[in-house]
């Protein structure tokens, strides 16, 4: 590291000596994650309709989808977390319409995807992907953020609003490994990845896509509603939700 790294770095280690918590997910304690990002009248849409979850981690939502009456395959590409999700789905009782694999073959009516597109390492080649995976006539429903330029868009990197834009890379990678020892040495390298998704840059990817795009919403911070318009809503869009369909034969 350079000098400017090196006393980054160390400005970091004294801000923030442990793990920041604003990232933990405690706003959707007690409420369903599936309700809040899709709302409830997306969840009557999967009653006996094949559903994807791309990008399932644990499978909390690909369960709860289950539950609500799809049948599910969540997949990711962690063995580790896909194990959590298969333990999951027994405790809940639905593993028999519940499973879990790295990829999946078989064609679905819907592929849901909860915070993932700024994680996706090829996130075009993921769009072709799920494209491949849907009959005709189905459809893609995403939601994600932060995105990149959100106050919290570094994600782990954000120990206050926006420090993952004001600190170099490298001293944010150096900081990190006192917390994630798994020997990263870019946003891309991390666990789940980190992409450095920016609101153009998705307007850009499901343009060049071959889905017919429905509906595209940014849904403001909300304590900076009043300031979300088209010249800042890089700066104050908390979620973004997206709708995409697939042609019908």
């Amino acid at each position: 590291m350079n000098l400017i790294d090196r006393l980054e770095y160390k400005f970091l280690r004294i801000l923030a000596p442990g793990e920041p918590t604003h990232m933990s997910g405690s706003s959707f304690a007690g409420r369903s994650k599936l309700d809040v990002l899709l709302g409830k009248e997306f969840l009557g849409e999967v009653i006996n309709r094949d559903v994807i979850d791309f990008g399932c981690g644990e499978g909390a939502e690909s369960v709860e989808l289950a539950q609500r009456g799809a049948r599910v395959l969540g997949i990711d590409n962690r063995e580790s977390v896909l194990e959590v999700a298969r333990s999951r789905a027994r405790q809940a009782g639905v593993e028999s319409r519940c499973q879990f694999a790295t990829t999946a073959a078989a064609p679905v009516d819907i592929i849901v995807s909860i915070d993932s597109f700024e994680h996706f390492s090829d996130p075009a080649t993921i769009l072709q992907t799920m494209h491949a995976l849907l009959r005709p006539g189905g459809c893609v429903v995403a939601s994600f953020g932060p995105t990149w330029f959100h106050p919290y868009g570094g994600h782990l990197f954000s120990v206050f609003p926006w420090a993952h834009l004001l600190f170099t890379e490298r001293a944010l990678l150096q900081w990190r490994s006192h917390i994630r020892r798994d020997g990263a040495r870019t946003f891309s390298d991390v666990e789940g990845g980190l992409n450095q998704m920016t609101i153009r840059r998705f307007e850009r990817l499901i343009s060049a896509s071959p889905f017919l795009v429905e509906n595209l919403e940014l849904v403001p911070i909300r304590k900076l509603r009043r300031f979300h318009n088209a010249a800042t809503r890089e700066f104050t869009t908390a979620v973004v939700r997206a709708r995409l369909r697939k042609a019908a034969a």
